[in-house]
Parts: C-alpha cells; sequence; structure tokens
C-alpha cells in the first residue's frame, strides 16, 4: 500500500456563530485509509452536526454546521502519519 501524504493542507478559517464552515485536504493517492478528522483533539464522527465526506477520491471535506462557540478550536485531519491542522 503506498504511503499516502497530504498535498494540499487545511486553511485557517472564521465564520460567524450560526453559518457553517467547510475545511477541505487534498491527499495524494484515492482511496486513502487511516483517516481521522479531529476538533479540539476530539474524534468527529458524519453525523446531522458533522458532515464527513471524500470529493474526486482525494479531497477529504469536513462540514460544521451551524458552529457555536464551542466549536472554536483546532481542526486535525489525519491521515497515516500525516496531520494537518487549522
Amino acid at each position: 500500500e503506498p504511503d499516502v501524504t497530504i498535498v494540499s493542507g487545511l486553511k485557517d478559517t472564521a465564520v460567524s456563530e450560526g453559518d457553517d464552515v467547510t475545511f477541505r485536504c487534498q491527499v495524494s493517492h484515492e482511496n486513502a485509509r487511516d483517516v481521522e478528522w479531529k476538533l479540539q483533539d476530539v474524534a468527529l464522527q458524519n453525523n446531522e452536526m458533522n458532515e464527513i465526506s471524500v470529493e474526486k477520491g482525494k479531497i477529504h471535506t469536513l462540514t460544521l454546521r451551524k458552529v457555536t462557540e464551542q466549536d472554536i478550536g483546532t481542526v486535525t485531519f489525519r491521515v497515516g502519519a500525516h496531520t494537518s491542522t487549522a
């Protein structure tokens, strides 16, 4: 299995309370395994508040819905041994 690396990392984003915000991270290979999103060191699951998806096989996206003040913090994307934060 090839080593999947991060080609394009996360970008810092400011958003108003109640809005949605999307983070994108591009990886080097399609069908990357061992992928994880975190907010403030808490692993995120795909649910009604967090939409986690993959576009075109390599672009991993996280959308946080209707953010609140409690959502302020560091978002981390990890694939294998590589991480990107915003």
